[in-house]
């Protein structure tokens, strides 16, 4: 569940600072100064910019007290800048209390003006902030100065407290014109970060995040320290919205060490909160607690009531997470009290949902939903909010057994939730986004199960599964809009007798849910469900067992219980369905994706790995899996081989047996039907300009890197050239199309190592069957040089003899475990066979055949009976 932080309101705060002190620069730089005064002024001012706010209000302190008798007028710009500091700091009483005075001047008045407006607007006192501002503006209309530059930006921050948001995104935008148009990078970068906060609280996170980075860049480049923290956070928090915490949670560490550092309290108070939240998402429920009460400490010096309030909402959905009910309803109160002492209807919304949620367990059904659909119909309500509301009162009907409602209620919500992930434009966001549905799923899912309709069940667990994988391939249009009414969602159907006849073969699909996990295992001739544990005791097994793997540490006993469990876990139910030596289609789910099921240890009749009884493939989607059985007619093999690179890296050396893999690929194919790229040729470049959708075979004998925090950064390592990069990125490659039979990735990690929720192993493998490849055959770990090539050397051997690429890999995985010197899963399990798909790609052209499969369709229908 997602209660954000107040994030927008906080960090708007630098608008002010930041606008009125530009301001400030403008007008002190027409005036004459005396040298003494410049000299010293200027020091300080250079300390602000670079966000030392503590040494840069002791310096301002100390020019006001040194001039203030015999300068006055320059002793008022040192009384400016040290209030500036304090805003910065999030010091706002103390603002208030050091402006008291009567400015000399007009120009003087309307920059201390803006500042109590800031200041009052952050302590909630918005009628005095907008008495303060528009003082401020009928000045500026008798007649205009260039200290009036910051009215409208402070006016933009202000509407942006009240939410409203169109006259707050014109505000920032006029603001930003007028930076471009003036040189001004400082002013720039301070539109660009409003700009982004008003996304954040509009709810277009990927619009957030790019003004939230270009904001960063310029910033940055300034050294303006304090506006780049801030820029972090702001990018972190869209990137926690988009569904990446992992990200996230970086980002809001980096940006709470740059506020620490520059001791500036709200914002170090800010960070750590929204770090809570991710600890909080991730069940680490006493790494939360501890980041919301330093929050909290914090706040309480700054003593704003918009940033109490914060952590006392997100100290509520801590407390009823950990079912601490009665503390979770006094920090509700209190959340609710603040919201409505400050009159902003929208942060009623929060604590009044958290009120449902404990009325519902107390069995307060009633008021509950009396909340729930007051949260959900209320037009201030944001969409991740929104459909929160509709979740939980799904699962209130639920509780009273209104199926059909529930079933309603489920529908809608995933409508709502479609509809905001439609409005998702970047293509790594929405990798990222469907995590935030991720409950949603899981309960309407064992929902379903619960009340014997398994089909259904398996219909939703499977459009939850890669969607952006199926959507840029075509095979699934985008469904919803975020400016339409969300409506009820009919997940695809499909003919599972038909694809699991034409895969000839068994389909095991897992969903591993916090509850309850799931197989569904599909023949020709019947589709079973087994109830599985829960998914924290099969990730725990499967990652023990991984981390067993990824080393030569397996004794040739088959002696690991993991190996053992994990097999009686997730197989053993359907082996009735499964015929020795017959095809496997595995479709994981969260932690399984990293797990290679060959390895998996069978005890009877005597203990031996899975493979030995299975030719095992894996798809991502029975909607994916059904598009793969294309009918098309075999093209020649035409070979484009990659490799021998000379990585421009000390970290990454020349692979010994490079040079042996490709001459063991290239004997396979006709000199006439190769293309190859070897040593100082092997660039991305050459690669990219090689129209790789003409090969029907393409084989990379290169390093890999897997990034976890971006996977589409994830890049085969390849030769520099002159003016380019020597990596191949994920991104670069799906943007060439393919209609490769076989892609094959001799690199490490290669597959990837950041699973997302429904989208699954997302990383190099992933950027080819995106881009269109039929078959990818990439590493789960490190791969070693000798083994590979041996491995490489009996893989086309087979496909020589008409082999499937899956049977080959079979076959060439068997002859090393057989042969016992590399028969260690560590030496021929990395490598592991994706299936694609041979449907429509937007560029390529192909024939799509998936016949097994209706769209996605949106509308009105019938409730669960």
């Amino acid at each position: 569940m997602f209660f954000p932080p107040k994030l927008p309101a906080q960090r708007n705060a630098w608008v002010q600072r930041l606008a009125l002190f530009c301001i400030l620069v403008a007008v002190c730089s027409s005036c004459h100064r005396p040298e003494d005064a410049s000299i010293a002024y200027e020091r300080a001012r250079t300390t602000f910019v670079h966000g030392d706010l503590v040494a840069s209000q002791t310096a301002a302190e100390e020019g006001y007290r040194r001039f203030k008798s015999s300068n006055p007028e320059w002793a008022w710009k040192f009384k400016i800048l040290e209030a500036e500091s304090m805003l910065w700091r999030g010091m706002y009483l103390d603002v208030v209390n050091l402006l008291q005075a009567s400015p000399p001047d007009r120009s003087t008045k309307i920059q201390v003006l803006g500042l109590l407006g800031a200041a009052k607007a952050r302590l909630g006192s918005y009628s005095d902030a907008e008495r303060y501002l528009g003082e401020a503006r009928q000045l500026c209309m008798e007649s205009l100065d260039r200290a009036c530059g910051g009215v409208s930006r402070a006016e933009g921050v202000l509407a942006t407290e009240r939410r409203d948001l169109a006259k707050a995104r014109r505000a920032f935008t006029d603001s930003m014109v007028f930076a471009r148009s003036h040189g001004d990078q400082l002013l720039e970068a301070t539109a660009l970060l409003n700009l982004g906060a008003v996304a954040l609280l509009d709810g277009h996170f990927d619009e957030a995040a790019d003004w939230s980075n270009a904001a960063y860049r310029i910033s940055s480049g300034l050294q303006a320290e304090d506006l780049s923290q801030n820029a972090l956070g702001n990018l972190g928090w869209a990137y926690y919205r988009l569904g990446d915490k992992t990200r996230a949670l970086d980002l809001f560490l980096q940006a709470e060490k740059h506020a620490a550092r520059l001791g500036d309290l709200s914002d170090e108070a800010s960070w750590l909160t929204d770090a809570g939240y991710v600890y909080m998402d991730t069940s680490n429920f006493s790494l939360a607690q501890q980041s919301f009460q330093r929050g909290l400490n914090l706040e309480k010096q700054v003593n704003s009531k918009d940033d109490v309030y914060n952590i006392r909402r997100v100290l509520a959905r801590l407390d009823f997470q950990t079912g601490e009910f009665d503390k979770a309803a006094q920090d509700a109160d209190d959340a609710l009290e603040i919201a409505r002492e400050t009159h902003n209807h929208a942060d009623e919304l929060y604590p009044l949902l958290v009120q449902g949620q404990i009325a519902a367990q107390r069995r307060g059904y009633r008021e509950a939903q009396s909340k729930f659909e007051e949260v959900k119909d209320d037009q201030a309500s944001p969409v991740f909010l929104k459909w929160e509301a509709e979740h939980s009162l799904a699962q209130l009907y639920e509780t009273q057994k209104q199926f059909p409602a529930a079933d309603r209620e489920y529908r809608v919500a995933l409508s709502t939730f479609e509809a905001a992930r439609a409005d998702v434009r970047h293509e790594d966001f929405q990798l990222s986004f469907l995590t935030n549905a991720e409950g949603i799923y899981d309960d309407y899912v064992s929902f379903l199960v619960e009340h014997h309709h398994s089909d259904e069940a398996l219909r939703w667990a499977d459009y939850s599964r890669a969607r952006t994988l199926a959507e840029g391939l075509e095979l699934l249009p985008k469904t919803g809009d975020a400016r339409l009414k969300p409506v009820s969602l009919t997940a695809p159907a499909f003919n599972l007798k038909n694809i699991a006849a034409r895969a000839n073969g068994t389909i095991l699909f897992y969903w591993l849910g916090e509850k309850q996990s799931y197989l569904w295992a599909i023949s020709e001739k019947k589709t079973q469900l087994f109830s599985l544990p829960r998914r924290s005791e099969i990730n725990s097994v499967a990652e023990r067992y991984r981390q067993s793997l990824i080393g030569p540490q397996i004794s040739a006993e088959y002696s690991n219980p993991d190996g053992r469990a994990l097999y009686e876990m997730l197989v053993s139910p359907a082996k009735d369905l499964l015929a020795r030596g017959g095809k496997v289609f595995i479709i994981p789910d969260g932690s399984l994706n990293n797990l290679n099921f060959e390895t998996l240890i069978v005890a009877q009749p005597k203990p031996h790995y899975w493979i030995e009884d299975a030719d095992v493939v894996n798809a991502s989607s029975l909607r994916v899996l059904a598009a793969s059985f294309g009918i098309e007619k075999r093209r020649s093999r035409k070979l484009l081989l990659v490799g021998e690179s000379i990585v421009p890296s000390k970290d990454y050396p020349t692979l010994p047996k490079a040079a042996e893999q490709m001459a063991t690929v290239e004997k396979h194919f006709a000199p006439a039907q190769e293309q190859i790229y070897r040593g100082a040729q092997a660039t991305p470049a050459a690669y990219l300009a090689s129209n790789p959708e003409q090969f029907s075979y393409i084989h990379f004998v290169a390093h890999g890197t897997a990034n976890r925090l971006s996977p589409l950064d994830s890049a085969i390592l390849l030769s520099g050239s002159p003016g380019g990069s020597f990596k191949l990125y994920a991104r670069d490659i799906v943007q060439r199309p393919l209609n490769a039979d076989l892609v094959t990735i001799s690199a490490c990690y290669s597959a990837g190592e950041r699973s997302y929720s429904g989208e699954g192993l997302v990383g190099l493998a992933w950027a080819f069957l995106r881009a269109g490849a039929h078959n990818v055959i990439a590493a789960l770990w490190d791969v070693t040089d000798t083994p590979a090539e041996q491995l490489m050397e009996r893989f086309y051997e087979e496909l020589d003899k008409g082999q499937t690429p899956d049977e080959a890999l079979r076959s060439a995985k068997l002859s090393l475990l057989h042969e016992g010197t590399y028969g260690n899963p560590f030496y021929w399990a990395p490598f592991q066979l994706y299936t694609g798909s041979f449907a429509t790609h937007p560029r390529n052209g192909v024939t799509s055949i998936a016949h097994s499969f209706d769209g996605a369709v949106i509308h009105r229908s019938a409730a669960l009976n």
